[in-house]
Parts: C-alpha cells; structure tokens; sequence
C-alpha cells in the first residue's frame, strides 16, 4: 500500500503522514497541559516497555499476523538473501556507523555547542541505539510496504536470537566497558508482547477463518486498527517526552542529525544491496527497514542501567524514539514508490 496512492483505506491511509504530525502536536499539547494523565501513563511500566504503548503497538502487529503462514517459512531456507542481508547490516555495520557518526558530530562537528561531558554521555546513548535493532515496529512498517508476512517474521526471529548473545559484547567493545549487564526481562516480555503473543493470535484467527479468501477480507476490516495504533502510539510517546523535548529543544535537535543520518544510510546501504542482489520486493522493503529501525526500550533501559535516568545517554536514547517515526514513514513511502523496481516473486 502507498502512503502517497489510493488505498482501500482512502483518505486516511492516504494522508498518513499528516495524521502522524498532528498526533506529535497533540502528543506535545497534552504533556505539557496534562501532567498527571501522562504520569499515569507512564507509570504502567513493566521492564522498561510501556504497557499502554505495548497494547497499541500489539495492535499494529496483529494485522500483519494474521498474514503470517507457518508452512510457508520453510520457504525462507530457499530464499537466503534478504535475511543475508538484514543480518549483515543490523550486525556487522549498523552499530559500528553509528558509533562512527556519533563521534563525528559530538567530539568535532558540535563540540564547540557542548561540553565534553555531555557529548561522551550523547555518544554511549547513540551507541546503545545502534547495537539494538527492531523487533517489534518492523512488523508495522513491513505491513504498510505489503512486506511478506511470514518471511518478516523469520527475520525478526532470526535478529533477535542474535540479538541475545551480540548485544552485550558489541556495546562493550564500543563504550569500552566490560561489565553490561542485559536486561532480560526487557528482551524476554518485548519478545513474548510483540513476537509471541501476536503470532499466536494471529495463527488462532487464520484457523478459525479457514480460507484464504475470509482471511484476506478480515485483514482488509481489521487494518484501520493497526493504523489507529501507530497515531495512537506516537501520540503517546511525544506526550510522555513533551517536557523535556520544549525544556531542550536544542539539545533534542543536535542529537537527532546523526540518527537521522545513520537512518538514511542504513536504509540505503539494506535496500540497494536488495536491489543489486535481485530480491523480491516484499523482501527488499521489510529487509531494509528492519536494519533502519531501532529497538528503542532495550536501549533505554541499559542507558538507565549504565548512566542514570537523567543521564545524557538515556536522553539520546529517547530522541531516538522520537526521530524514528517519522524517518520511518519518510522509507516506507520512499520503498513504496520505488517497489516497481524490484521483482514480485
């Protein structure tokens, strides 16, 4: 589906983009007007994942799951070259350009706009956000490219047991510390919330629908769901930042530049070796996107567990997780009007 043609969803899917500015603005109003509701919302926090965002985020996957055919992943073993490369980009470049880009602008191009101190701290939280590559949204830009259900969904499950045994060592060689404790708890709830939880439900509704021809129609009643959750969903994170977003807004802007370069180039890195290695377009997209994006609670939560809450480092962490929205749909419309381009099958 294009963020810029027409859909089955029409007005709405097609202005997508305006609805997600209008629930940053919303987002900002709100947290800075109702400080208690967002306290409240904030507080429903398990293992630093948000447990209203969750649901929303459930939300958004479970379309898409519904879409995911067990049998079929076999298929995967037969077609290596997007998962190829997916692990090539989120492990052996991403972290290290990030650490590279951080460095660049903190310790020279911004280094006489702060002090030292404050720009080590931006370095490890851009760092932490390198190492930790999506599990969840990906489903949720893979959906909106009409990514492959069930080969994004390998892919996922493939980043994140690597995820379990290359985090750790990788931000130690970085950051230069040896003692990195990973919050399981973290990677263990936001598998079973955004992986687990949504896959069974969604393999529970293909069973009951039976055909092929009910579960596409479900799918096409059931999607304005994942849209409203994503609006939702960023609604919610700006409001729960508002403060500190007007209280530092130079600051927030500094650390954006760097991530939002490391984003564009990874993306471009993932999707031109899609295209140069003949991938399928419902391969390509979801490949691409999966590297661009960022597993934003486990990086906040190490930022919390190395530097402190009001540490520069968690700070960095949390721009992340407002940058990354709306990069992301700046990709997924650039993947949807460039998808002719690749092969269908």
């Amino acid at each position: 589906m294009s963020l810029s043609e027409p859909s089955p969803m029409g007005i709405f899917e097609r202005w997508l983009t305006l609805w997600v500015a209008l629930a940053i603005v919303a987002g900002l109003v709100v947290g800075n007007l109702a400080p208690g509701l967002v306290g409240l919302i904030a507080a429903t926090e398990v293992a630093s994942i948000n447990l209203v965002v969750a649901i929303l985020i459930w939300a958004m996957i479970y379309p898409m799951m519904v879409g995911v055919d067990l049998a079929a992943a076999v298929d995967v073993a037969r077609r290596p070259r997007g998962l190829v490369i997916t692990l090539a980009v989120n492990w052996l470049i991403k972290p290290f350009s990030m650490a590279a880009l951080a460095v660049l602008f903190f310790d020279h191009v911004f280094a006489p706009l702060i002090s030292p101190q404050d720009a080590a701290q931006y370095i490890a939280g851009l760092i932490l956000l390198g190492a930790a590559p999506c599990t969840a949204m990906v489903f949720v830009w893979s959906q909106l490219t009409r990514g492959d259900e069930t080969y994004t969904l390998v892919q996922v499950a493939v980043n994140d047991l690597i995820m379990v045994v290359a985090f750790a060592p990788i931000v130690a060689l970085l950051l230069g510390v040896t003692d990195i404790a990973v919050p399981w708890e973290t990677l263990v709830l936001a598998t079973v919330l955004y992986v687990v939880l949504p896959l069974l439900a969604g393999l529970a509704t293909r069973r009951a629908l039976g055909s092929e021809a009910a579960i596409a129609r479900f799918t096409h009643r059931v999607k304005p769901l994942s849209i409203a959750g994503l609006v939702a969903t960023v609604a919610i994170l700006f409001a729960l930042q508002g403060a500190v977003i007007l209280a530092e807004p130079f600051r927030i802007v500094l650390i954006a530049v760097p991530i939002v370069i490391q984003s564009y180039l990874i993306f471009a890195v993932a999707y031109g070796a899609a295209y140069l290695l003949a991938v399928p377009r419902r391969i390509a997209a979801p490949c691409a996107l999966i590297g661009t994006s960022n597993f934003f609670e486990l990086a906040v939560a190490v930022a919390v567990s190395l530097f402190g809450l009001t540490s520069g480092a968690a700070l960095a962490t949390v721009v992340g997780v407002l940058v990354e929205v709306p990069v992301m749909l700046s990709l997924v419309a650039l993947a949807n009007r460039t998808g002719h381009r690749f092969a269908e099958a």
